[in-house]
């Protein structure tokens, strides 16, 4: 299965995941060291996340450096919450799905030497692109991981 298909995939499930989830639900708390992250903050992420994804890995494809050395990671996520506070979950998970489909379609662009291509990714660092587009699906996987285990405690 090919890096777009693995997106495709995975995006479905979580969709899926997301889409049959009580309204009390999305307010359970997952992560609660620091901020508290709930459901709904997880797919917030999500969202933002892949957002800021598409730019860099466009830029990383045309031999863009990837992140700044002094990115602060942290801070993003931090930011971005606040920037979603308002969204209600059906609006995230409209804005994933769209995010989603444009990172597979970037993907399914993407020829063998544009993968092969190092820049620095914000939380692996100096990698090439095939391994940034993979922490994509990886990354979610482990945070809808978190979130199931905690609802089914």
């Amino acid at each position: 299965m090919d890096l777009a298909e693995k997106l495709t995939t995975e995006g479905q499930r979580a969709l899926a995941f997301f889409s049959a989830l009580t309204k009390e639900q999305w307010n359970t708390p997952i992560y609660t060291e620091g901020n508290t992250w709930t459901v709904r903050s997880v797919l917030a992420h999500f969202v933002t996340a892949e957002r800021g994804f598409l730019k860099l890995f466009a830029g990383v494809a045309q031999g863009g450096p990837g992140a700044s050395e002094d990115f602060d990671l942290e801070r993003y996520n931090a930011s971005n919450q606040q920037k979603t506070a308002d969204f209600t979950p059906a609006q995230l998970l409209q804005e994933f799905e769209q995010n989603r489909s444009q990172m597979a379609a970037l993907a399914a662009s993407f020829s063998p030497e544009d993968l092969q291509r190092r820049a620095r990714h914000p939380a692996l660092g100096v990698t090439t692109l095939e391994e940034m587009v993979k922490m994509v699906y990886l990354h979610n996987s482990m945070h809808l991981r978190d979130i199931k285990k905690t609802l089914q405690a």
